[in-house]
């Protein structure tokens, strides 16, 4: 597995090293390559592919479209690194964004990173029709705006030392973490043509997974190992956070993240060993870091 995300993340930081290159320089560059590289563990990345091999596109398409997805993971992080959000000073075992570069710069090399992602779904590099091109876009933009990130964020800020329902807790985690994870899961059903039902069919997957990963990464917040994690952790309590194991608790947060897993196998049943990769990416997900 991990051999597998090595060569993914190998192959998008190539793909967005060269992209940016070949951009006009300006001094927000230091500053977005900073939130951008190493980079973490490609896993949405992962996700896309995974699903995009199973439905048989090519893995050029898929690595330029991970790069989009890449970059919008970056903006959100730096952002939620940021003293006016979560305040965390360290980030993949370096000094968050904001620390090494101040708080105005790191708003606006996020900011970039964002427009970025459309650029590169835009650009010739991504040799499909137009008409998928806006239609990627479309369902990118959905995800990262009210909708999907800067939402589910909102949320999350809004719920801190609060009593907040179980349904609410996973609104709220579908689309800060969800969202995101639902497009890697539908933009190759989006290139194949498929139809609308089945386009939900692999959103609601996508959803699936990155409430698993929400979950998997509270856990990692509750007992993990912050030199492992590449940031601190034991936040989430200390913050009063609205997470599903404050409200289950540890245990049953990890029967929870087995009743998900069983679920998605379930529903991608139909595909055989075809699936194989996903369940292992699944299961690596859960059990990372801890």
């Amino acid at each position: 597995m991990k051999s597998k995300l090595a060569k993914i993340a190998k192959d998008t930081n190539l793909y967005l090293k060269r992209f940016i290159d070949k951009q006009n320089n300006s001094k927000l560059i230091p500053s977005m390559k900073y939130g951008l590289f190493p980079g973490g563990k490609k896993i949405r990345s992962k996700i896309l592919i995974d699903i995009g091999s199973l439905l048989s596109i090519d893995h050029k398409t898929l690595i330029t479209i991970g790069a989009a997805v890449e970059c919008i993971h970056a903006y959100s992080l730096i952002h939620d690194d940021l003293p006016c959000m979560d305040n965390d000073k360290m980030r993949r075992g370096k000094p968050s964004t904001h620390i090494k570069f101040g708080e105005s710069t790191a708003v606006l090399a996020g900011n970039s990173l964002l427009t970025m992602a459309f650029e590169i779904l835009a650009s010739p590099t991504l040799k499909v029709s137009e008409k998928i091109k806006i239609d990627l876009i479309k369902k990118l933009s959905e995800c990262s705006g009210h909708l999907g990130i800067a939402g589910g964020q909102y949320l999350d800020l809004s719920y801190e030392k609060k009593k907040i329902s179980k349904d609410k807790i996973i609104e709220m985690e579908i689309k800060k973490t969800g969202k995101l994870f639902s497009f890697c899961c539908l933009a190759p059903a989006i290139i194949k043509k498929k139809n609308a039902k089945e386009i939900k069919f692999f959103e609601n997957i996508g959803s699936d997974i990155g409430l698993l990963f929400q979950i998997a990464d509270d856990l990692i917040d509750f007992k993990g190992n912050s030199k492992i994690a590449g940031k601190k952790t034991g936040k989430d309590q200390k913050k009063g956070k609205a997470t599903l194991i404050s409200l289950l608790g540890y245990n049953n947060a990890i029967k929870y993240c087995d009743k998900i897993i069983f679920d998605i196998n379930k529903n991608l049943k139909k595909y055989g060993s075809n699936s194989n990769n996903i369940k292992e990416t699944l299961n690596y997900i859960l059990n990372r870091d801890k």
